[in-house]
Order: C-alpha cells, then sequence, then structure tokens
C-alpha cells in the first residue's frame, strides 16, 4: 500500500536516483530473519532456498541489502555484478523505465564500487544465514577478462552460497564473446580452480559454492547445444536463463529507441522460450533459474512448468513493489495446493 501510494512520485524521479532511494530505504528496515515455509522450499545444487523466489543481480550491487531483502519474504538474493576494481560505468542517464511496456531499459555498464568494498559488507554479515549469490564480472578495460573472473571467484568464494558468472550482459563490449564454446570452457577452469584453491586456504571444512552460469536470451541453437554441453561436463550447479535482451520486440514507450539491455514483461515471451530449450539441450539435468518479465505468481509457476526450478525478479519490482516477492510466494503455495503438488519440484517441467 505504501509503495502504491509513492509510485507517482516516485515516477516523477530519474529511474537511477529512484531506485537509489529504494535502497537508502531498504538500509533502514530493521533486521528481520528470512522465513522458511516448507512447502515451498528447493533443493538444488547442495542448496536448500526457502522459496524459489529470488531477487536477479543488479538490484543490489554493491552488497548493500542482501538480509533487507531476505527479511521481505524472499528466497534468496543475488548481489553484483561485482567486479575486481571499482567501476564508473556507462555516461548517465543509463537507466529507463518503459511505463506504457512495464519495461526498463538499462547500459548501466557494471556500475560497481569493487570487490573490496563488496567484500567488507559481506564479511561483516557472515553468518547471519540466507541464500545470498554472488554475481561476478570483469572489468571494462582489463586487459584479462579470465582472470578477473579469477581473482574475482578467489576473493568471494568463502562467503557466497553460489557464485554467479555473468558474460551475458550487452553494456560491456565484448563481454558475450565469452559464451562462445572455446572462451567458455577457459572461463569455466579457471573459475573452477580459482574456487576450489580459496576454499582450500579457507581451511576447516566449508562446502565450495556451486557455480551458475548467467545466459543471455539473444542465442542460436548451436550456441543453447554448446552451453548446455558444456554446463553438463563441468556440472555447473545452474543455468540462469536469461539476462536483458538487445532485441526489441513491439515496444510502445518513447525510449525504446534506447540502447541497452531490455527487461521486463516484453522480455517474457523470449525467455520462456530459452527456458524450454535449455530444459530440453540439457535433458534436465542442469537446474534452471527464470529470470525475465516474471511479475506474478502466473508467471512464476509458468516459468516452473516450463522447467526453472528457482525464479528470479528486478524489474518488476520497479512497477509493482518490495512486496512482490511475498505476494508471489503465497500465489505459488496456493497453486501447488490447487494442482495437486506436495512440492516445487514436482511441478519443474511439467508443461
Amino acid at each position: 500500500m505504501l509503495f502504491r501510494l509513492m509510485r507517482p512520485a516516485l515516477f516523477t524521479l530519474d529511474s537511477e536516483l529512484a531506485h537509489n532511494l529504494a535502497l537508502a530505504g531498504l538500509k533502514a528496515l530493521p533486521y528481520r530473519k528470512p522465513c522458511t515455509v516448507a512447502a515451498t522450499q528447493v533443493d538444488i545444487a547442495g542448496l536448500t532456498f526457502p522459496n524459489p523466489v529470488g531477487v536477479a543481480a543488479g538490484f543490489d550491487k554493491n552488497a548493500e541489502v542482501p538480509d533487507a531483502l531476505l527479511g521481505l519474504g524472499f528466497g534468496f538474493t543475488e548481489v553484483g555484478s561485482i567486479t575486481p576494481l571499482p567501476q564508473a560505468g556507462n555516461p548517465k542517464p543509463r537507466l529507463f523505465r518503459l511505463v506504457e511496456d512495464n519495461a526498463v531499459i538499462n547500459r548501466m555498464g557494471f556500475n560497481n564500487e569493487g570487490g573490496e568494498a563488496a567484500l567488507a559488507r559481506l564479511k561483516a554479515r557472515s553468518g547471519r544465514g540466507g541464500i545470498v549469490g554472488i554475481n561476478i564480472g570483469a572489468n571494462k578495460d582489463s586487459d584479462d577478462r579470465l582472470n578477473d573472473y579469477a581473482v574475482m571467484t578467489r576473493m568471494m568464494a568463502p562467503y557466497a552460497s553460489y557464485l554467479a558468472v555473468n558474460i551475458s550482459s550487452p553494456n560491456t563490449p565484448g563481454l558475450r564473446a565469452l559464451q562462445d564454446e572455446s572462451a567458455l570452457t577457459d572461463l569455466l577452469d579457471q573459475v573452477m580452480a580459482a574456487r576450489d584453491e580459496a576454499m582450500s586456504e579457507a581451511g576447516g571444512d566449508p562446502a565450495a559454492p556451486p557455480v551458475f552460469l548467467k545466459v543471455a536470451p539473444d542465442l542460436e541453437p548451436a550456441d543453447i547445444d554448446a552451453i548446455a554441453r558444456i554446463a553438463i561436463e563441468k556440472q555447473l550447479g545452474a543455468l540462469i536463463v536469461s539476462n536483458t535482451t538487445i532485441s526489441r520486440p513491439d515496444l510502445r514507450s518513447h525510449h525504446a529507441g534506447e540502447a541497452g539491455g531490455l527487461s521486463g514483461a516484453p522480455l517474457k515471451g523470449l525467455a520462456v522460450q530459452r527456458v524450454r530449450d535449455f530444459r530440453k539441450a540439457t535433458g534436465g539435468e542442469i537446474p534452471l533459474v527464470g529470470v525475465g518479465g516474471i511479475a506474478s505468481a502466473d508467471d512464476a509457476w509458468a516459468r516452473i512448468k516450463a522447467g526453472s526450478s528457482l525464479i528470479q525478479l528486478y524489474s518488476a519490482m520497479v512497477y509493482e513493489g518490495p512486496g512482490l516477492g511475498a505476494r508471489i510466494v503465497k500465489g505459488l503455495e496456493r497453486m501447488m495446493k490447487r494442482e495437486g503438488y506436495s512440492s516445487i519440484a514436482e511441478a519443474v517441467g511439467t508443461e
């Protein structure tokens, strides 16, 4: 109700300023322990998610509010993308609301405070529990992007529930080339080696965080088959399907011509199809995280039945507010009962 009252005022502000105000509001919330509902738990990649609804990377770039988001009822959150060195990102304006389309275009360019700043926050929350994934990227001007991912892996692995390797942002020139078969194999080999090295140095017996891979929706069938094969060979924890799109379906907003990645409602059809494609290409051997155009419990349920074990939100919260995650979880509980499922896992891929 508070968000509905505030939304008209927020929408008069620059999109990035409004986002920063939202982060400030979340920081002011008192700490709330994440809640667990047994019926909606999901077990994948050696992790138990309290529910399948998470916050996508990009919302909390600098790991400032993971506990506030978990306290709102999300089953997990993914911070980042975080790069080794601080990065200003692309020139402003770089974030645009397409109100008529319930969409967002961004060309942020991995703006973040760098690995050390995020690491200090993650260390400070150590022991609080909850599933917090860390999305890692490479600096735009790096001479060795593969090494950037290895550096970030060594830095973040001891504090990550899972590591998300982001090679699919359209806003860092050349980054999506890492989705090519040879480059992706080399990258994942370096990430896995760096993770194992970091966990060995951490001492004790901490479990190594699984590695998730975030892919683009703008892929050809041969790319999908190659990524699926590599994901199985490397025993990835999950594929995150998908990032923003560089395509432009029919849009009504005057911002439709802005450069950058498109997210929100217009991405839904393409993102659902990519979940189906990767479900088929992997034979269900790799869990999928469905992202893109999910704004309701119906959307989430459809993505689960298409093959997603988990789903993530971001753009929809711009229009529906931060309480959307908890509303979707309640809706999923109703749908499970209505269709006779005793767990989310039973519904995955039953489309």
